[in-house]
């Protein structure tokens, strides 16, 4: 019978061994098949490997156990450095963890009355001493140990001691297998989950007070009746220690900025996913996403879109800000990612996306994008192609922004404003078939050469860029004014957020900018999506979150929008809160047009340009995509010009259905509201026939 055992593997097969990916988001030793390794230091222990970046999900799955809830804390950690070993062992390590479950070792049951096992004891005080844990030792012996292997560094060895949450009897001693356990808070984990503790962290930050989060931690304990786990313990002080933690906390960590910043990366490496260290050929980079950025990644970024808010901040903080941001249901833009870098963001995005995208889809393989949007046409479109695996648009908010709040400052005659932020449009599209963008601009500036302030500026600021923005546009879809407007909410709050004169000594300093944005920023925006999601702390809403120019568009009626077949240029959006009033919109069909109520004034993006233009959209009164005018361009020149050999011909119509291909997905994102739409007067040869407007009554 012997000869029909399965052969336990010894030691040195455990190359050999599958490398095992459950599909679940967390998975525990129930979800792994085990084998029992041969001879050796672990003889008898069951072992598997894993991929490296799924060792936190394992951990946060065995602890989730429900016949055993447990919390593994790290008893020992050990690290060595790459190429410190010539010759490594087949389980070699780069890095060595012992997880043990907090229940144990020790055992205090029974040390009050004496009758506890004094060899297995530490003192209450000094070197190894457990402060504050020691009404929670039990005995458990259940511990692992998870080892990165030093010739495969993308693999975890895991090496399960004991699998069992026993004592050296062998007898359960915690969860609802313990007798001695039924009643008291051992049947459940010893310490609070990340996710409760992020949630009380984030409702501090806040600002709300202790009795609040008690009470409603209390209604939600009850909505579900009443305590199941842990959490669900949750006591005035746990929340007055985790109170304590923020009053004493600091982004300063030392002296200097540059050690500061590190010492924060060792401390935070899971919030971590890319750091690059300043150095004489190589620049800084830090990129940061928290647990639960992560997650509204995985659940807005998939078949959603993301975009890139880059170089936030050029002018005041030490090195500029790179967000990366989904969109929610209510068009509200999400920070998922943060990028700090003393380089151009467009230079060295190769370095970071990919590991960024690999986190990602480590969590689940299935996961994509539909669109990936940028605003900064230098940015190397090739790298987001290929890591992201979806298209490309192109976001002209930040020059429009730029343009409009410069006209206003400079220029004082509304109608003048008005026909140079035209202009700007026909610059960008090279609209009235002028040969090339320097005609465009000399035309430009002869005309209002009265604005000298203005056009010193544009000379200074813009015009050795402007022909890559002309160049990007004519290379990639525009974005149309809807997520141009979250992304533009997103930037007005990050800007009231970080540039308060209160902290204008801090901003030369990196380590500050890293813990203002995981610490409040963050906690902002974790507690509006709950509050969307649970509907609790309606009181503590901002109004301008979900409010912003693109979701209040969507609550003004159509019958509220004008529009005079005598002037295509010109619309009339009615007051929503004075009905006697009337707002005018100039130059439709362009994210170039201007309103005169007050928000547009200001240079933001306001809700009747947003309203006017979905309006527009949905009646078919602008005129078709650049990428379908360009796509029926093609098919034009092919039938005109085709080609007599049938090679040629074969891949010129292989590029056209794929050019077709293309099409119909950008029909679908022009479909969710994010393509923009071309301006009235770009190529009038390729115009089609425009529905009339109603008139005017």
């Amino acid at each position: 019978m012997k000869g029909h055992e399965a052969k336990m593997p010894r030691m040195e097969d455990i190359l050999n061994l599958p490398v095992q990916d459950p599909p679940c988001a967390e998975f525990s030793a129930a979800h792994i098949n085990w084998k029992k390794v041969e001879g050796g230091r672990q003889g008898g222990d069951d072992i598997a490997l894993i991929p490296f970046s799924r060792v936190d999900d394992f951990v946060k799955g065995e602890s989730a156990n429900e016949e055993c809830p447990a919390s593994f804390r790290i008893e020992s950690r050990r690290k060595r450095p790459e190429g410190s070993i010539s010759k490594p062992r087949v389980d070699g390590y780069l890095e060595y963890t012992l997880y043990w479950c907090s229940y144990g070792p020790e055992d205090y049951r029974d040390s009050e009355s004496g009758l506890g096992d004094s060899s297995n004891s530490k003192p209450a005080t000094g070197k190894g001493s457990r402060p504050g844990r020691r009404h929670m030792m039990r005995g458990c012996l259940c511990h692992f140990t998870i080892k990165r292997l030093y010739t495969r560094p993308l693999v975890a060895l895991i090496i399960y001691n004991q699998r069992k949450h026993v004592d050296k009897t062998g007898a359960p001693c915690h969860g609802i297998l313990d007798r001695d356990a039924v009643g008291t808070r051992a049947m459940y984990a010893p310490r609070i989950s990340e996710e409760l503790r992020q949630k009380v962290m984030s409702m501090l930050y806040v600002g709300i007070s202790l009795d609040n989060i008690i009470q409603h931690h209390m209604e939600v304990v009850q909505s579900h009746g009443g305590p199941h786990n842990r959490d669900d313990f949750l006591t005035r002080n746990d929340v007055r220690n985790m109170e304590r933690v923020i009053r004493n906390s600091s982004h300063v960590l030392l002296d200097s900025d540059e050690c500061s910043v590190q010492a924060w990366v060792q401390r935070h490496q899971k919030h971590v996913f890319f750091f690059q260290a300043n150095s004489g050929s190589e620049p800084f980079i830090l990129g940061i996403q928290t647990d639960w950025q992560l997650q509204q990644m995985l659940h807005h970024g998939h078949n959603g879109s993301i975009a890139s808010h880059s170089t936030f901040g050029s002018k005041k903080l030490k090195y500029p800000l790179c967000s990366l941001l989904v969109f929610d249901s209510s068009r509200n833009a999400i920070p998922v990612a943060w990028v700090i870098t003393s380089s151009s963001i467009g230079q060295d995005i190769h370095k970071w996306m990919g590991i960024l995208v690999e986190r990602i889809r480590t969590k689940d393989p299935r996961w994509r994008p539909n669109a990936f949007l940028i605003d900064d046409p230098s940015i190397e479109i090739c790298v987001i192609r290929e890591v992201f695996q979806c298209r490309v648009l192109l976001c002209l908010w930040h020059v429009r922004r730029a343009w409009m709040r410069s006209l206003l400052k400079k220029c004082c005659n509304l109608d003048v404003q008005r026909e140079m932020f035209k202009y700007f449009g026909q610059i960008l599209y090279c609209t009235k078939n002028r040969p090339t963008v320097v005609d465009a601009i000399q035309e430009f500036m002869q005309i209002f050469v009265d604005q000298c302030t203005f056009m010193n500026y544009f000379r200074r600021r813009w015009l050795p860029r402007i022909e890559l923005w002309v160049n990007g546009i004519k290379t990639l879809p525009v974005v149309s004014q809807e997520p141009n407007a979250a992304i533009e909410s997103y930037h007005l709050r990050l800007k009231e957020k970080l540039f308060k004169n209160l902290y204008a000594n801090h901003w030369p300093r990196v380590d500050w900018l890293i813990h203002i944005l995981t610490t409040e920023i963050h906690s902002f925006y974790w507690l509006e999506q709950y509050i969307i999601e649970t509907g609790s702390f309606e009181n503590l809403k901002d109004i301008s979150f979900t409010t912003n120019s693109w979701y209040r568009a969507l609550h003004i009626a159509d019958a509220d929008v004008l529009l005079d077949e005598q002037n295509l240029q010109l619309a009339k959006v009615i007051s929503q809160t004075d009905r006697t009033m009337a707002y005018t919109i100039w130059n439709l069909g362009s994210e170039f047009c201007c309103c005169d109520c007050s928000w547009s004034r200001l240079g933001n993006l306001c809700k009747h340009v947003i309203k006017v233009a979905m309006l527009c959209k949905s009646k078919q009164v602008s005129r078709p995509l650049l990428s379908a005018q360009v796509y029926r361009q093609a098919l034009l020149t092919l039938l005109q010009n085709s080609p007599d050999d049938p090679v040629v011909l074969d891949h010129a119509i292989l590029h056209v259905t794929r050019l077709q291909q293309d099409i119909k997905g950008l029909e679908e994102l022009s479909n969710s509201g994010l393509l923009q739409p071309l301006p009235p007067e770009t190529n009038p040869q390729m115009v089609d026939n425009v529905p009339v407007f109603p008139r005017l009554h």
